[in-house]
This record gives structure tokens, C-alpha cells and sequence, in this order.
């Protein structure tokens, strides 16, 4: 019998590329997403196609309220979705606590499904200064996981794999490639509209673009214009 796994999967190229890696290495995937209060839905329902055709066992996506606390650009519209990022300043498009209640529910999830294993796309290459993208606050999170549940308490260890924590974004879209994934099915830009066309101008972008080009493949992004 396989090991089960819970796999946060938002829809973009990274999630999807993890996703993709946990089904290459045994596990029985169960995808975990969330309608935050982000700016579109797009990604959302990448996220729904995604997991059928990358092979998770069941996906649920959990309803949140974080455009209530705001302080976002993804999550407050009154915020512009900055196309040019300052060096050494954590961007507007961060969102507080995002990864660390996402994580936690990923954790509630698997504790339920008798999983020890979660699954997370963050970076520490080619990601934009998120302080929940480091590895410290992965070590730390995992520290906590084992503490802070009755399965820990009982004797069994959560993981926190983290297989894009040192790749950059060409990496990610080569192995991705690799394991079959079709990247036209993923939305990763922060303003997509309602048919999950890219901006092609936001940091999200970039970085995509970036990495195909990169990688010497042909970007399938949908683009606005």
C-alpha cells in the first residue's frame, strides 16, 4: 500500500510540478487547495483540472476569509499589483501568514487521512522574498507539526517536503516536463482574468517567462494580449 500524502496545489506552475513529483515517488496523493479572498478564481480551477489529470486520489479546496485581515495586493484591490520589484524589499504581493495557515491545514488534513506526508511548492531561488518561502520557517513549521498533534504526541513524524526549496525556475519546468506535466493547464499570474489569460507583466510572469526561456521551451502561457 502506498503512503499517503497531502500536496498543496494552487493551480501554478510549481504546485503542479509538485504535485507531479510526490505521484513519481509512490505516494497516493490527496491535493489541497484554497479560495483565499486571492484576486481570481482561475487558478482555482487550474487546480481542479490539474488534479485529475496529475492523479490525486481526492482534492479539496478550503474556503478562507484572508481578504478580511487584507494586506496584500493579492488579496486587497485596492493594493496595484506591483509589475517592477524593488531588490531587498518583501514585496506588496505577500500574504501575511498565507503559508503558515495553509500548512496548518495541511496538517489537520493529514492527521485525518493517518498522512505523515505534506507536500509544498515554495522556493528559495526564484521566489520573491517571502519570508514563509525560507527554509528556516519549513524547519521551524515541521518542529511544530511534531509537537503540536495528537499523531506527533503518539510517536509518528510529519515531513515537510519541500523538492523545489533550491531549484530555480528552469529546473522546475525541465523535471516537470520530465514527469508529464502540461504546463498550459497551469495559471501562475497574479491578475489572470476570468479565462486564465496572463497579465504577462507581474512578477509571476516574469519569473515563468524567465524559466522557459531558460529551460530552451516553448512558453504556453495564455496571455492577455
Amino acid at each position: 500500500m502506498n503512503r499517503k500524502a497531502v500536496v498543496l496545489l494552487s493551480g501554478g506552475l510549481d504546485s503542479a510540478t509538485v504535485l507531479a513529483i510526490a505521484k513519481s515517488e509512490g505516494f497516493d496523493c490527496y491535493a489541497l487547495s484554497f479560495d483565499y479572498g486571492q484576486r481570481h478564481s482561475a487558478e482555482l480551477r487550474a487546480a481542479e483540472r490539474l488534479a485529475v489529470s496529475l492523479g490525486a486520489i481526492d482534492r479539496k479546496c478550503i474556503h478562507l476569509g484572508l481578504d478580511a485581515i487584507g494586506g496584500s495586493a493579492l488579496t486587497d484591490e485596492a493594493i496595484a499589483v506591483p509589475n517592477v520589484l524593488q531588490e531587498g524589499i518583501i514585496p506588496v504581493t505577500y500574504v501575511p501568514a498565507r503559508n503558515t495557515v495553509f500548512l496548518a491545514l495541511a496538517l489537520g488534513w493529514a492527521e485525518v487521512l493517518n498522512a505523515t506526508d505534506i507536500f509544498i511548492g515554495v522556493n528559495a531561488v526564484d521566489y520573491s522574498g517571502y519570508p514563509d518561502c525560507r527554509p528556516a520557517f519549513i524547519e521551524a513549521f515541521q518542529t511544530l507539526a511534531n509537537v503540536a498533534t495528537k499523531a506527533g504526541v503518539e510517536g509518528l513524524r510529519f515531513k515537510i517536503h519541500t523538492p523545489l526549496i533550491d531549484l530555480s525556475k528552469s529546473d522546475i519546468i525541465q523535471l516537470g516536463t520530465a514527469l508529464g506535466v502540461q504546463y498550459a493547464e497551469t495559471v501562475s499570474c497574479y491578475s489572470a482574468d476570468d479565462y486564465g489569460r496572463a497579465c504577462g507583466l507581474c512578477d509571476a510572469c516574469r519569473l515563468r517567462k524567465q524559466g522557459f526561456d531558460a529551460a530552451g521551451l516553448q512558453d504556453p502561457t495564455r496571455y492577455m494580449a
